[in-house]
C-alpha cells in the first residue's frame, strides 16, 4: 500500500517498559487494546497518531482469581476519546455466580459504577471470554469453560443502556469447542453466529417474534470444500509434498482464525491455504499458504481510507 495510505511500519512496533504476560483484548476504531497482567494495566495503543495511553485496571477485577476481557470503542463521531469496557464472571459470598462489568471513559479520565447479572450457578467456576464482537450497540463475548474450551453461552454488554445480559447459544450447537465459533453481524443486522461443522459453514440469527421473546434461527448453510478452492492446484504438488502426512491429519478441516467485524470477513485456516470470506457476497480470497495454525488480528479503521491486516506476531513488543 502505498502513501499516503500507508502507515509506516514502526507505528505498528510499541515499547513496553516492564515484563510480563501480555494479551491482546481486539482492536475497535482504530485503536488496539491489550492487558499487561503483571502492571495489572490496560494499554490502548493508536497506531496512526502513536499515540499509548495507560490505564490501571479497577478493584474487583483480578486476573489470578477470575479471567477478565476488555474492549474499546469511540462514540460516533468523537475521534479524540475513547471507552473501554471491562467484563469478568465472580462467585460472590453467598456463592452467587454473576458477570461483572465497568466502563471507563477518557474524557472523564475515570471507571463507572461496577454493573452486574446473574448467571446460571451451573456454569463453571472457571470461566473466560473471547474477543469482543460489536453488533448494533451492544458488545459481545462467548462465554467460555476454560477447562473444556466449550462454549456455555454469550455476554451482551449494551453500550446505550449500560447493561448486562446473558444469552443461550442454539441448542442444536451448544457446548461446543469455542474454535468453531465467531460471533457476527448476521445479514440484515443482529446477532449472529458462524459455527464451522466439519466442512460447512452454518450461519445462525438471533430474532425475536411479535411477543419480544428472542430465538436462534438457523439460516444458511456454506459447503466450505464447494465454495473455496481447496483441491493442490498442480504447481503446488511439490510444496504439498514438503508437509508431513501427520500435519495434514492434525487439521483436517477448516478452523477458524480471526474476524474483521467492520467488514464481516473471517479468516479461516485450510490444509492448503489460509482465505477470508465476506459472509454477506460469500467473496472469497486467498490470503496466503501455511501449514501453521495462528491467530490473525485485523486491525481496522473506520476513521481512515484504509483497512488493514495486523497479525500480532508482527506486533514488536521491545524493552
Amino acid at each position: 500500500m502505498d502513501p499516503p495510505n500507508r502507515v509506516p511500519d514502526g507505528h505498528f512496533s510499541v515499547r513496553i517498559d516492564t515484563g510480563g504476560m501480555f494479551r491482546n483484548f481486539g482492536s475497535r476504531h482504530g485503536l488496539l487494546l491489550t492487558f499487561h497482567g503483571t502492571g495489572n494495566q490496560l494499554l490502548v495503543w493508536d497506531p496512526f497518531n502513536v499515540a499509548q495511553h495507560r490505564v490501571a485496571v479497577p478493584p474487583g477485577f483480578d486476573e489470578k482469581k477470575h479471567f477478565i476481557s476488555g474492549a474499546v470503542y469511540r462514540a460516533a463521531g468523537d475521534i479524540q476519546h475513547f471507552q473501554v469496557v471491562l467484563v469478568s464472571a465472580e462467585t460472590d459470598e453467598l456463592q452467587h455466580r454473576q458477570v461483572i462489568a465497568r466502563v471507563y471513559s477518557s474524557e472523564t479520565g475515570a471507571w463507572g459504577d461496577r454493573i452486574s447479572t446473574p448467571c446460571s450457578s451451573k456454569l463453571p467456576t472457571n470461566m473466560g471470554f473471547s474477543l469482543s464482537v460489536l453488533v448494533g450497540h451492544s458488545l459481545y463475548w462467548l462465554f467460555v469453560d476454560i477447562s473444556t474450551g466449550r462454549v456455555d453461552g454469550i455476554v451482551e454488554f449494551d453500550l446505550e443502556m449500560q447493561i448486562l445480559a446473558v444469552k443461550p447459544m442454539p441448542v442444536d450447537i451448544a457446548k461446543e469447542k469455542q474454535g468453531k465459533f465467531q460471533l457476527m453481524r448476521a445479514e440484515g443486522g443482529g446477532l449472529g453466529i458462524f459455527f464451522l461443522l466439519k466442512f460447512s459453514a452454518q450461519l445462525w440469527k438471533m430474532e425475536t417474534d411479535s411477543d419480544g421473546v428472542a430465538s436462534w434461527v438457523l439460516g444458511r448453510t456454506v459447503e466450505l470444500d464447494k465454495l473455496l478452492p481447496l483441491n493442490l492446484e498442480e504447481e503446488e504438488n511439490s510444496e504439498e509434498e514438503e508437509c508431513s502426512e501427520e500435519e495434514d491429519n492434525e487439521f483436517p478441516f477448516p478452523g477458524i482464525q480471526g474476524f474483521a467485524e467492520y467488514n464481516n470477513v473471517v479468516f479461516l485456516w485450510t490444509h492448503i491455504h489460509n482465505f477470508t470470506v465476506q459472509l454477506e457476497s460469500l467473496q472469497f480470497k486467498k490470503v496466503s499458504r501455511t501449514h501453521m495454525l495462528a491467530r490473525y488480528h485485523p486491525f481496522e479503521s473506520a476513521y481512515a481510507a484504509v483497512q488493514m491486516l495486523l497479525k500480532m506476531r508482527y506486533v514488536t513488543f521491545g524493552n
